[in-house]
């Protein structure tokens, strides 16, 4: 007990001595000290009562405590009281402007910001930018479900999936057509959801630009490749036979840039595309293929082993996805010195999915470059990409056909141990296997020219 609170307490005892003590005394002098002592007791005892029901009805009534004056017990219950409403009236007014400046900065957000219940789905509350952009009325639209309120877009079922709800990259809004968001919703609390609606459509119109300009530049120089082919082909090195290096140089170069500009113009063909035709894939001869093409591009100074475990089909595009499987191919082989060994294995998953994966034993990729690899022209090597005739889009093709069906690409690689790139598909990608002829375009389609 603290020491002014120990002080209190024995003078209240004092004084409640003194007061028995002087009672006894009178009654003894009236020769009534029973009487009076039981009377000076049941007065202490009434006052103690009516001081007891002041403060009850005092924290019932939530009225303001006065610091009372006095240095007894009651007196020092007072000032508690007293100094403990001061102290929450300042913690509620701190909270309180704490609240107002928190719900201002929302306000003043440009992304739209929506407090949705999630057992109910309905919009609790939302700032100055969500009539903007998702067309809600203030106050008419509180309380209201937001799937109804937010139509055209599909928002009930997203909702539900709750935590696991994939953003939405490309919605249009209701209020316009002609603007697109970019939707989120963050669950932080077990009760409430935050929908963030943000304007994407300067980034979606720079985006399309960019890819329309590398499409068009692409289309552009295949026509004079075309005629600087021509030329060189034209050019004997036997007539000028001191040319010899030069032109040898210039027919590298300008087929590597013809490599170039394919590449270029198979990532903006899948960038333009939001999904791809389904078809049964034939993986056995799929499968049989890439050997074929690896024992071609390798000329023998590789050992190359292809497994089928998995005794299953995948559902997507044929053509794609022997592209994408070609490039990690190619690239294991590009990269892999003379005598290292390539192994390609298909087999399924514990979760019902299957997946792809090459082994190389080449040189292996150093830990911080692997997050950037299927970024375009990113090189660990610029030098020996270029000595291997790589063009820096190969993943970044294999991650867009990846992406189009819905798989992923996990790379895994130790310097000097080699690497692995496994295509994981999931369970819905999975088909009963299906026998038959290898597909004609897988047939006919070069290691060299799927490569990157």
């Amino acid at each position: 007990m603290p020491p002014h609170l120990r002080t209190a307490w024995r003078r209240t005892l004092l004084a409640l001595a003194a007061l028995l003590g002087g009672a006894t005394l009178l009654g003894l002098a009236i020769g009534h000290a029973g009487w009076v002592l039981a009377a000076a007791a049941l007065g202490v005892l009434a006052w103690h009562y009516w001081r007891l029901r002041r403060v009850l009805l005092g924290l019932t009534a939530r009225r303001r405590w006065e610091s009372a004056r006095g240095s007894g017990a009651w007196n020092e219950l007072d000032h508690l009281l007293h100094r403990s409403q001061a102290e929450m009236r300042a913690r509620k007014r701190r909270l309180v402007d704490m609240l107002r400046a928190y719900r201002a900065a929302a306000a003043a957000l440009p992304d739209a910001v929506v407090v949705v219940d999630r057992n109910t789905q309905r919009a609790l509350w939302f700032n100055r930018a969500a009539p903007r952009l998702l067309g809600l009325r203030y106050p008419q639209d509180l309380g209201a479900p937001v799937g109804e309120r937010l139509q055209p877009l599909p928002l009930s079922r997203w909702l539900a999936a709750g935590r696991n709800a994939e953003p939405m990259h490309d919605a249009p809004s209701p209020v316009d057509d002609q603007v697109r968001l970019n939707l989120r919703l963050i669950p932080y609390s077990e009760d409430y959801w935050l929908l963030v609606a943000r304007d994407v459509s300067k980034l979606l119109r720079l985006e399309q630009m960019r890819q329309d300009f590398v499409a068009n530049v692409s289309h552009e120089l295949r026509t004079p490749l075309t005629v600087v082919h021509g030329y060189l082909d034209m050019l004997d090195p036997e007539d000028v036979p001191e040319w010899r290096p030069m032109l040898e140089e210039m027919r590298k170069q300008s087929q590597r840039m013809t490599r170039l500009v394919e590449d270029l113009l198979t990532i903006s063909r899948l960038e333009s595309r939001d999904s791809l035709p389904e078809e049964t894939v034939a993986m056995a001869p799929t499968l049989a293929t890439l050997q074929r093409e690896a024992e071609a591009f390798s000329q023998g100074r590789h050992t190359i082993e292809v497994r089928d475990l998995a005794g299953c089909d995948l559902l997507g595009s044929t053509q794609e996805l022997h592209s994408a499987f070609s490039n990690l191919v190619t690239n294991a082989i590009r990269y892999t010195p003379a005598g290292g060994r390539v192994d390609v294995e298909f087999a399924r998953t514990g979760d019902g999915g299957a997946v792809l994966a090459v082994r190389d034993s080449g040189y292996g990729i150093p830990a911080a470059h692997i997050p950037r690899l299927t970024e375009r022209f990113y090189r660990v090597s610029s030098s020996r990409t270029r000595e291997s005739g790589g063009t820096g889009l190969g993943l970044a093709i294999v991650k867009h056909v990846l992406g189009l069906h819905q798989a992923r690409l996990v790379i895994d690689s130790e310097v000097g141990q080699g690497s692995v790139f496994a295509c994981h598909f999931g369970p819905e990608r999975v088909q009963p296997r299906h026998d038959g002829p290898a597909p004609a375009h897988a047939e006919g389609q070069s290691a060299g020219q799927a490569a990157g």
